[in-house]
């Protein structure tokens, strides 16, 4: 592994260098869009994940800030709710110097009966560099990119995709595995309607793991097998010796028509309680995208017992989306890499 510095500024004292690690072999990173964890090669995913572990410094220093984007524009435009995620894309942009720009949905002229596309367009005359978007729809920032020519990460799409959840999931089980080829990792839940579900499934496996998941018939998706997962009858199955447990939420918001008899029941049969991590093995972490819905499918023992890493996911999701804005704007090419330019 070769370092590079991104640049250098200095700020009441400090000095500060923005290293970023580049594999060998003249590797670049191809992508100016970030669509879905199904456009990214293993080695991409590796390099997401190392210059992620490098940009996870910056956020433990006094002053929070490097100049790599300085004189960038980032849109985060949002058309469903979001905390973490739209946060998270903020606090990454202005940790590197970054103008940043919030869209929702209810203040956008789509409320007046304008297209997507037509908003789209509109805010690219306006020369931003990145757009984040998020979407009830699934394929509206591929959408976007057949038509506007700037930079577009997806913050989620409908039941799709949501890239950058993966990718901070990924790095938070390197962080405490070491590794991820090999794992057993068991996704309960709501896997049909979770874009979460869908963009670890594809970076998980891709980058070695076996992926066992467990849940109502109703919230599977038909064909599990060609995803390459194993499916289980019951909570206990999927978790039995497992490394990692993934707990998704019910996605009531993607449901047209009631799936479950109740939520009780549904806590009662396929909740991650203490009896349940007790089948995984003992040093097994246990995950979850969030937003929690305590005592439906995760107790709160278990959410805030020593085995979860559910806050140091939304600490990597700061680093791992810093990442992908360096890396879309050019990061990692040498000339991109003088005095952040």
């Amino acid at each position: 592994m070769k370092i590079l510095a991104a640049g250098s500024v200095s700020s009441a004292g400090f000095h500060i260098n923005v290293m970023v690690h580049m594999s060998d072999n003249d590797y670049t990173f191809p992508h100016r869009n970030i669509l879905g964890i199904e456009q990214l090669s293993a080695r991409d995913i590796t390099h997401i994940l190392d210059t992620a572990k490098s940009f996870r410094e910056i956020s433990e220093r006094p002053i929070k800030k490097v100049p790599t984007l300085r004189g960038k524009t980032v849109v985060n435009l949002f058309f469903e709710p979001s905390t973490r995620t739209r946060m998270s894309f903020e606090i990454a942009a202005k940790r590197m110097s970054a103008d940043t720009f919030n869209i929702s949905a209810s203040t956008s002229s789509t409320q007046k009966g304008e297209t997507l596309i037509d908003t789209a367009q509109n805010i690219r005359a306006m020369k931003p560099d990145v757009i984040i978007m998020r979407h009830s729809s699934s394929g509206a920032p591929q959408l976007l990119a057949r038509h506007v020519d700037t930079c577009i990460i997806n913050a989620g799409d409908g039941a799709h995709e949501h890239p950058s959840q993966s990718l901070l999931d990924m790095r938070t089980v390197l962080d405490h595995k070491g590794r991820i080829n090999g794992l057993k990792v068991a996704i309960i839940g709501d896997i049909a309607h979770s874009r979460v579900a869908m963009s670890n499934i594809i970076g998980f496996t891709r980058m070695g793991a076996q992926i066992f998941m467990a849940g109502p018939r109703t919230f599977m998706p038909p064909c599990l097998e060609e995803f390459g997962v194993t499916f289980c009858n019951t909570v206990q199955e999927a978790v039995r010796g497992a490394d990692v447990v993934m707990v998704l939420r019910i996605q009531l918001e993607r449901q047209n028509d009631p799936l479950i008899p109740s939520l009780r029941e549904y806590s009662r049969i396929f909740g991650v309680n203490r009896d349940v991590i007790r089948e995984a093995k003992p040093d097994a972490i246990i995950m979850h995208p969030g937003p929690i819905n305590r005592g439906v499918e995760l107790n709160p023992d278990v959410a805030d017992g020593k085995r979860s890493v559910i806050l140091d996911q939304v600490t990597n999701g700061v680093a791992v989306r810093m990442a992908l804005l360096y890396l879309v704007l050019g990061g990692g090419r040498e000339d991109a890499l003088q005095g952040g330019q």
